[in-house]
């Protein structure tokens, strides 16, 4: 059974990967067939292709993350001492 971030990774991936396919096809086009606006459009595929599969990283992170940390802690502040703010668990 597949969990949502395993989801996740396999989606990003798959756009990353395509979107980086046709931003590399249209990037040689461009750079063969001499026409720079194509070029221009073929490397910003390729970062929006980076960019797809790093915010699925970082998806992936942030839910690690939230799943892993403690909750419910109430944290009582002490006097200050010094112009400090102590903080008792």
């Amino acid at each position: 059974m597949m969990n949502s971030r395993t989801k996740i990774l396999h989606a990003s991936r798959w756009a990353g990967g395509m979107t980086l396919l046709a931003g590399m096809m249209i990037f040689l086009y461009g750079i063969i067939s001499d026409v720079m606006p194509v070029t221009g459009i073929g490397i910003g595929a390729i970062v929006g292709a980076v960019m797809f599969f790093l915010m699925g990283m970082f998806f992936i992170a942030t839910e690690e993350m939230i799943e892993n940390t403690d909750k419910g802690i109430e944290i009582t502040p002490i006097k200050p001492k010094n112009g400090l703010y102590l903080v008792k668990r």
